[in-house]
């Protein structure tokens, strides 16, 4: 991984992304901060965010809710 000022990268930006291409990571540096991270891009799949994944679905022995709340209705009546 490489950082490099914002001000170098706008003069040598060539040469930068010539290095992203051979895998290279660089850290775009403003006034000292990171700004911005360019990566090689890859062809990959992109994992899916950890919210659009399914959750976790819990199970218990027996009948569902909403099995019991029908049969309880049938017997009210």
């Amino acid at each position: 991984m490489k950082t490099v000022t914002f001000t170098d990268f706008r003069k040598k930006a060539s040469g930068f992304i010539t290095e992203v291409e051979h895998g290279e990571t660089i850290i775009l540096l403003r006034r000292g901060k990171p700004i911005a991270e360019i990566i090689p891009f890859t062809d990959r799949h992109r994992q899916i965010p950890s919210w659009k994944q399914p959750g976790i679905r819990l199970t218990i022995k027996g009948s569902n809710l909403s099995s019991a709340i029908l049969e309880e209705r049938k017997v009210g009546l």
